[in-house]
């Protein structure tokens, strides 16, 4: 299809989006969240049980210096600081289970958010990806997702952390002072060998996640580049499938890891706790012996740390909800695309059996206001016969058949089958029943049978096989070391400008429609493989309403009616021999073409038109 309408700032990926206020990005947000609200309950109640037993810490230590140290109780020196051991426990042991439920918590909003967003995606209309590249839009659904959930699952949790921290310490009084650095350090041996080990094994569990990670974009990747064929062969639902699939292979794959940070982080905070403690333990039989003050050792333990760390996570949440508001613009863009029309109860399916009688009555169309495409267009195709496209690059060839399944709409006039105005036709009815080969077929990451079976999901190996023979691959296919199972790698890659082209005829067939679109694909073939790919297409083409847009005119004579078109306007219509008594421009065309492709002949035509 010819792009010439587009526009360099439209296909640019920074595309931009509609501004939002922070406001509107954290109450369209919030959605997410309260499918899971107990989720998000459990995760600020676990922060602040944490903090609390974390603040008994100063409390034991002022009972320690007043009481312990102060009235020279020595026999509860040992009881205390077991409690306050067991508060630090409490305090990572609740943090952990926050860990874990925040992880669930945050994998499921990421989950249902990608979901939606890409189901949108499944949704909206050809010409919505004219204007934005396939990399910003992976972009959006990947990161910028991200950055949006963060922002009120880290931002609430952290927030009311940080808030009740800090007038927690401010309502307290507290002197500081010098470190026993000596002791503080008797637990480094531990923290060293639990960093050892969370090193050498976080290998395999990242590689697992970004393994998962490259497959689900691989895929959306993929779909994004065929977006036509996913919705010529009405394959939404399937693709949303698969996508859900690879969703949450990538979702357990970051449990995976965050699991393990739940164990690791906690212990290592304990770990290290613990030197915390034999300071206070120590330190305070020093205080008895006159070796240091006691608001030395109290400034050294808590008020510094406990002070400053809330204040640089406000300024951290801060930058998250920049962050989150740029990247929410980007994601409810594509959320509140318009979608393609919906199959809604006034949608009506083709009556049964759709015989493939097609009438286009007086079609208008333009891409933009000043970018009018096609002009009175009024053509009859009957069921079983070919009508035969041909004219100029930019002339609307394209973009009168891309009419058709409604990968775009009309702007006047009506285009019916059988009768039945297309416009209340539902899209999976329509498009159920109309093939597109396109001259540049895409073929999925996936195997040859696979890409052939997505004519018909249902089909059984001996069906694939009878498509692939009467497509004219079964031969080249079956001299493949793994066959139907052979990869044909992203967009086909691994195969022939011809192979590809006969696996998309052999799809077709498989699909089985009454109306076929056929942009011929045999301009850059040799002339034995030009010759099965014309085969196959002959026997596609039996018995069904067939569009062909012409590169050669070898390929047409046999056409039913030919139209010739010029400027989005249907200039001559007939059958060859009609065309060339007529001594029209197709008859000029003729006289000049014998190899030559149809639109460098128009080129030499041009000057005497």
């Amino acid at each position: 299809m010819s792009h010439g309408h587009r526009h360099l700032t439209e296909n640019d990926p920074t595309f931009t989006a509609k501004k939002r206020s922070t406001a509107e990005i954290i109450q369209r947000v919030s959605v997410y969240l309260w499918p899971y609200k107990w989720l998000a309950l459990a995760t600020v109640g676990c922060a602040v049980l944490s903090l609390l037993c974390a603040f008994a810490f100063p409390r034991l230590t002022q009972f320690i210096i007043d009481d312990v140290i102060g009235d020279g109780q020595t026999d509860k020196l040992t009881p205390v600081i077991l409690l306050l051991l067991g508060a630090f426990f409490l305090r990572d042991f609740f943090n952990s289970i926050r860990i874990q439920v925040n992880n669930h918590f945050e994998q499921n909003v990421v989950y249902d958010m990608r979901r939606d967003v890409y189901g949108r995606l499944q949704r909206l209309p050809v010409h919505y990806y004219d204007k934005r590249a396939s990399g910003d839009l992976m972009t959006r659904v990947i990161e910028d997702v991200n950055a949006v959930e963060r922002l009120l699952i880290d931002g609430t949790e952290q927030g009311t952390v940080a808030i009740v921290s800090i007038f927690g310490v401010l309502a307290i009084l507290f002197a500081t002072n010098p470190v026993l650095a000596a002791v503080a350090m008797s637990p480094i041996p531990l923290l060293a060998v639990g960093a050892l080990w969370y090193t050498l094994t976080a290998h395999t569990r990242y590689r697992k996640q970004r393994q998962a990670s490259s497959a689900m974009n691989a895929l959306l990747m993929d779909n994004l580049q065929g977006v036509r064929e996913i919705k010529a062969f009405g394959r939404e639902r399937h693709e949303d499938g698969r996508f859900a699939g690879r969703a949450e292979a990538m979702r357990q794959g970051t449990l995976t890891i965050m699991r393990a940070w739940a164990f690791y982080n906690p212990t290592m905070s304990f770990i290290a706790a613990t030197g915390t403690g034999l300071v206070l333990w120590i330190g305070g039989g020093q205080v008895m012996n006159g070796l240091m003050s006691v608001g030395e050792l109290v400034a050294f333990l808590f008020y510094l740390a406990l002070f400053y760390e809330p204040i640089g996570k406000l300024h951290g949440l801060n930058q998250m909800l920049q962050a989150a508001r740029a990247g929410g613009e980007r994601v409810f863009d594509i959320l509140d695309a318009t979608e393609e029309r919906k199959d809604a109860a006034e949608l009506q399916p083709l009556p049964e059996p759709v015989r493939g009688e097609v009438e286009y009555r007086t079609v208008h169309f333009q891409y933009t206001e000043d970018k009018p495409a096609l002009h009175d267009i009024s053509l009859t195709a009957r069921p079983g016969q070919m009508t035969a496209l041909v004219g100029p690059t930019g002339a609307g060839k394209s973009t009168l058949v891309n009419l058709l399944p409604a990968f775009y709409e009309t702007t006047a006039g009506a285009i019916t089958i059988d009768g039945q105005d297309i416009a209340s036709t539902s899209l999976e009815s329509l498009r159920k029943n109309i093939s597109v080969v396109s001259q540049e077929p895409f073929l999925f990451n996936g195997t040859i049978g696979e890409n052939i079976a997505y004519g018909n999901l249902d089909a059984d190996a001996e069906k694939i096989t009878e498509a692939a023979q009467a497509a004219n691959c079964f031969e080249f296919i079956s001299e493949l070391a793994e066959s139907f199972d052979t990869r044909v790698g992203e967009r086909g890659v691994r195969l022939s400008v011809g192979e590809k082209q006969r696996i998309s005829i052999a799809r077709a067939l498989l699909k089985d429609s009454p109306i076929l679109i056929l942009d011929e694909a045999t301009a850059s073939v040799d002339t034995a493989t030009e010759r099965l790919i014309q085969q196959a297409l002959e026997r596609l083409m039996t018995g069904r309403t067939t569009f062909v847009i012409a590169h050669r005119l070898s390929t047409i004579r046999d056409a039913n009616q030919i139209l010739v078109l010029k400027n989005g306007r249907i200039t001559e219509r007939g059958t060859h021999d009609e065309l060339v008594r007529q001594q029209g421009l197709y008859a000029r065309l003729a006289r000049i073409q014998n190899t030559t492709f149809i639109e460098e002949s128009f080129a030499k035509l041009e000057p005497a038109t």
